[in-house]
């Protein structure tokens, strides 16, 4: 739990106030920075070797990452840093071009996110569906508990029994103190006991090599020529595309965990500027990560930039200089702290059996689409994309079914009044089409659309299938009544989409 208060209020004294660290509050913010950097380590390296490059890239990443959206991000306490999602994107141009292509699809990328950052492309947010946002939240606490599975396999017995106790310390410590943050108190007591007693479990060392040389400033090694950008350009805007998507996502649900605002146009310009750093000093392209972006938020209660900057610089601390302290880390500590994130990420309310009966099965299949597909594919733009495609295709078939036609017969039975109401589009034509009685009204038919509204053109082509059909019943339909937009619509398609 953060010691902070629950929501804060907006404006400049508000902003004031939010700049000034107490003790308590600073210690809050730097050890929360510290155990960030000691799950970033493994995760990093883990990374780069699915990427296909040497684990450095990946650490350096983390370190530019961080450190670089700390002062140029919109979202404050949120972690950025080398992920999975982004290393998935580059494995087959690392294998066909080499790391000096994958710096400067980096660089690329970091380019492309500026210039969407500045056209504004957060405020497309909005049309990403609550429903979807479960789905990502449910789904990532999926991927990041599966993630710690290879270090659950062909191990020694006493890594299960280490994972055990690490959750049980977890769980435990805030109930003693608030004062340390307790993934700390798991990684450090587990550590002290596996180097007191010797036991022979894997550690952090042993998933790769740690750099002992600071990342260098340079600018990657590919021919400044056409064919590289045709070679580079798909994946830079993969990356830019999974990057934002990622990165907003995750600052949309810490705010909603903090109750409190954030700047998303600075955000989408701050993930650009720092892949454009991280490019530029050896790193491959990253992100806003949501399992350590939990434990600084949710675990160690962080909630300033302080926290995201510290992450990144004890990261560089522990690997150059305390590599030899951090390689005897096991595992198993680092395993119990991301367990424990899952479990908390997760929303376990959105399937509760209460929940699920009350909740529109629509929106219900929204969150499955997107939790399945991510997890099938360990790709959150195809899982976000599939859960707005469903939510797209459930709103449609839900509004097009809101569309009601009545009618009346005038006293001498010359003249029918149908009266349309709701929204008419393509999901709507067919319904609104087949509404009326062709063969049996009289010679003059009129449609009132005074409560009706024409949104696309397959709407105007209803239309006009309607009045052809009385046409050929010699029956004249006359439209009345439509509002200014609607008729501006009709007026501009209609006799222009079927053939007469």
């Amino acid at each position: 739990m953060s010691p902070y208060p629950a929501s804060e209020p907006h404006g400049a004294l508000a902003a004031a106030r939010r700049l000034v660290l107490t003790p308590r509050l600073l210690m809050v913010e730097l050890l929360g920075g510290l155990v960030v950097a000691l799950a970033l380590i493994p995760e990093a390296i883990s990374f780069s070797l699915i990427a296909g490059v040497d684990p450095r890239v990946g650490l350096y990443a983390s370190f530019t990452m961080a450190v670089t959206i700390a002062f140029v991000g919109g979202r404050p306490a949120m972690i950025s840093a080398a992920t999975g999602a982004m290393a998935l994107v580059v494995v087959s141009l690392v294998r066909d071009h080499g790391v000096e292509y994958l710096l400067a699809a980096t660089l690329l990328a970091g380019a492309i996110q500026v210039l969407l950052g500045s056209l504004g492309i957060a405020r497309l947010m909005r049309f990403v569906p609550r429903s979807v946002m479960t789905g990502f939240v449910n789904a990532l606490a999926i991927l990041i508990f599966l993630a710690q599975l290879p270090y659950l396999r062909d191990v020694p017995m006493s890594v299960y029994a280490l994972v055990i106790v690490g959750l049980g310390i977890i769980w435990a410590t805030p109930r003693v103190t608030r004062a340390i943050p307790a993934p700390l108190v798991a990684i450090v007591l587990l550590t002290v006991f596996t180097v007191a007693t010797k036991l022979g479990v894997p550690t952090v060392g042993d998933q790769g090599e740690l750099p002992d040389a600071l990342p260098m400033l340079g600018i990657p090694k590919v021919p400044i020529e056409l064919e590289t950008l045709s070679i580079i350009l798909p994946y830079a805007i993969t990356l830019a595309a999974v990057g934002l998507l990622e990165s907003l996502l995750t600052a949309q649900l810490v705010d909603d965990i903090t109750d409190t605002d954030s700047d998303k146009d600075r955000e989408s310009r701050g993930q650009g500027i720092a892949n454009l750093v991280t490019g530029m000093f050896g790193g491959m392209a990253g992100c806003a990560m949501i399992g350590q972006t939990m434990i600084n938020v949710k675990s160690s209660g962080a909630r300033t930039r302080l926290s995201t900057f510290t992450a990144g610089l004890f990261l560089l601390i522990l690997v150059v200089a305390l590599g030899s302290i951090v390689a005897v880390i096991p595992m198993a500590a680092l395993v119990a702290v991301m367990v424990l994130v899952s479990y908390s990420t997760f929303d376990w309310h959105s399937i509760a059996p209460r929940t699920l009966r009350r909740m529109p099965k629509g929106e219900t299949a929204v969150m499955v689409a997107t939790v399945a597909t991510t997890v099938a594919t360990h790709n959150l733009a195809l899982g976000v994309g599939a859960g707005v495609l469903t939510a797209m295709v459930v709103f449609a078939r839900r509004v097009s079914r809101l569309v009601d036609v009545s009618s009346e017969l005038s006293a001498d039975g010359t003249v029918r009044t149908y009266t349309v109401r709701g929204e008419l589009f393509f999901a709507s034509d067919r319904e609104l089409i087949t509404a009326f009685d062709y063969v049996g009204d009289p010679s003059l038919v009129r449609i009132d659309m005074s409560e009706a509204h024409v949104w696309d053109t397959s709407a105007v082509a209803a239309l006009d299938a309607i009045t052809m059909k009385y046409a050929r019943h010699g029956i004249t339909a006359e439209i009345i009544g439509m509002n200014a937009a609607s008729t501006q619509l009709h007026d501009v398609h209609s006799g222009q989409l079927i053939a007469h």
